[in-house]
């Protein structure tokens, strides 16, 4: 194997996990904020991470450039629709989760 596969398969498998990551935090988190939280971040490596693979693989100058320009923009964008979609909801009055007084460990 070569480093540049080595390189994209590491980064692709990257892009996997916090994909998934992503994904099981908002099926397990209990309400709109930690859920657009653990989306946001988790989501916004994940896809980082594809993108950066697909750069290396084609690796032409043309399309480095472009997968820059895509990092950017998606690192920009991901962040700022969580925080439009947080602040929607707590215009909206959506509850924020608490545990209630009988969970002795805090958690669910």
């Amino acid at each position: 194997m070569t480093l540049v596969t080595v390189l994209v398969v590491l980064f692709a498998a990257l892009g996997v996990f916090f994909t998934m990551v992503a994904a099981v935090g908002v099926l397990r988190l209990p309400d709109v904020y930690t859920r657009s939280h653990a989306a946001t971040k988790a989501d916004t490596l994940g896809a980082g991470f594809a993108i950066l693979a697909v750069g290396i693989y084609f690796g032409t100058a043309g399309e480095l450039l472009r997968v820059g320009l895509l990092l950017v923009f998606v690192y920009i964008t991901n962040p700022t629709a969580a925080h439009a979609i947080t602040r929607a909801a707590y215009s909206q009055d959506i509850e924020i989760w608490t545990t209630d007084g009988n969970d002795e460990e805090g958690s669910r």
